[in-house]
């Protein structure tokens, strides 16, 4: 019995042994298999990786070529001349703009110095001050001669930037240009097309005006009428008197009796005319003079005295376009005055009649259907300046016009009602006279037009 224990005793140790080699084999081949799969898996994802890497290669190659063909079709499109060259003043690239001007081929260009597309020694000469004495400046406008085709000699005008590394590092210079023949023709056709609007301008001011004198014909009509008509009456007078006269005088002279002339001269009331001749005279002078100081100013008004420049009374000249203002109004629109003093500036009186006659003008507009149409101008020297206030009671200006009213064709009256350049031109007039046109609402109510101009020196 004992023996027979003994031996299952070793039979089980051999079994236990053998479970334990079986347990760990199977632990090493499972260790060796997971080995292998974190290295598929590590393929896998180096795999994965190259893909990205390639398809984000051809996506910037792509834009690569995009941006060459991008760069290489604005060089073709160029009118104006491009040379890439190194700190050593050899060319790097050229634009088909310099090959055609040159008639050369542009691999020939490449590798050359820069020199030897000049035709003088003096351009060769400032072409070596640009790469040597001002390395790393930029030069504007700087006027060579280029060889022809022909072997004659091109003006070209050039400008040179200096071109620098990602780092920061000067590589070279970038000169860009074009033939001086083509920027004098463009300049030329700067000038023309300056000289047709500064033409246009100025007629734009004379129509203007033109069309505020049309508004006024029918009060300046009526300011003519009186004097001519008063006038008209004693010539009449003149005329009757001397039928008279040369009625008395024939009688004087052909031989009447002294009492013959007598009864004559009570009957034609000889002795009433003398005494008011002088007063018939004096009459028909100043409705003349009158009539004549009025065509003066219409004169004034509708000349282009643009040039013009002397020294000028504001209120005189307040007072005049009020006045024609006021006759081509039908309805009341009462303007009150008040100035401190002598205010004189310096420029053309005719333009700043204008000026305020627009204003006022603009003023009696914006007043219509207030019941008590205001107005009231203020002038004063503030200053070296002179500032006349122009502050009618009408309902104000919107904000949103406020910054527009100004601007040519802006206008917020009817179709009809106006052009919309009065205040635009009034503008341009004051500026051009080194003064000053604002607008603003008054704190009181109503629009208020300040009208700044220099003091003339006395």
């Amino acid at each position: 019995m004992k023996n027979r224990s003994i031996t299952s005793a070793k039979q089980g140790d051999d079994t236990s042994q053998q479970t334990v080699e079986l347990l760990a084999a199977a632990s090493a081949a499972a260790a060796e298999d997971g080995i292998w799969l974190d290295v598929i898996r590590k393929m896998d994802e180096v795999y994965n990786d190259l893909l990205q890497y390639e398809v984000s290669l051809e996506e910037k190659n792509a834009a690569l070529e995009d941006s060459q063909q991008f760069i290489s079709s604005v060089l073709t499109s160029m009118s104006d001349l491009l040379i890439v060259c190194s700190r050593a003043g050899l060319i790097e690239s050229v634009n088909p703009a310099l090959v055609s001007l040159l008639g050369v081929d542009e691999k020939s260009l490449h590798g050359r110095p820069i020199f030897d597309l000049f035709a003088d020694e003096e351009s060769r000469q400032n072409a070596g001050r640009l790469l040597v004495e001002r390395i790393g400046q930029s030069v504007a406008d700087c006027e060579f001669l280029l060889i022809a085709a022909n072997g004659g000699a091109i003006p070209v005008s050039l400008n040179c930037t200096p071109r620098y590394s990602g780092v920061g590092k000067l590589l070279g210079l970038v000169i860009t240009g074009r033939p001086v023949g083509e920027l004098k023709r463009a300049y030329q056709a700067l000038r023309r097309a300056h000289e047709d609007l500064k033409t246009t301008k100025h007629q734009l001011i004379h129509s203007e005006k033109m069309a505020s004198l049309g508004r006024l014909v029918a009060g300046v009509a009526h300011e003519l009428n009186n004097p001519i008509s008063f006038v008209y009456g004693n010539a009449i007078a003149l005329k009757r008197y001397a039928e008279r006269f040369g009625r008395y005088l024939s009688a004087f002279h052909g031989g009447a009796t002294r009492e013959e002339c007598a009864a004559l001269r009570d009957e034609l009331h000889i002795d009433r005319m003398l005494k008011d001749l002088p007063s018939l005279i004096d009459g028909t002078l100043e409705g003349a003079e009158r009539t004549r100081d009025i065509v003066d100013a219409l004169k004034r008004f509708s000349a282009t005295d643009r040039d013009e420049r002397q020294v000028c009374d504001l209120q005189e000249i307040v007072e005049r376009a009020v006045n024609w203002v006021q006759k081509g109004i039908s309805d009341q629109f009462s303007v009150h005055t008040r100035f401190d003093g002598r205010l004189s500036t310096l420029g053309s009186s005719g333009q700043l009649q204008q000026v305020v006659m627009n204003l006022v003008q603009n003023a009696a507009d914006a007043t219509e259907g207030t019941s008590e149409r205001n107005l009231v101008i203020a002038g004063r020297v503030q200053g070296e300046d002179v500032v006349v206030e122009f502050h009618d009671n009408g309902p104000g200006i919107p904000a949103a016009n406020l910054g527009k009213l100004f601007e040519p064709f802006f206008s917020t009256k009817p179709v009809g009602r106006g052009t919309g350049l009065g205040l635009a031109i009034s503008y341009g007039i004051v500026e051009r006279h080194g003064g000053t046109l604002t607008v603003e609402n008054h704190p009181l109510g109503g629009g208020l037009f300040r009208l700044s101009l220099p003091l003339a020196s006395t």
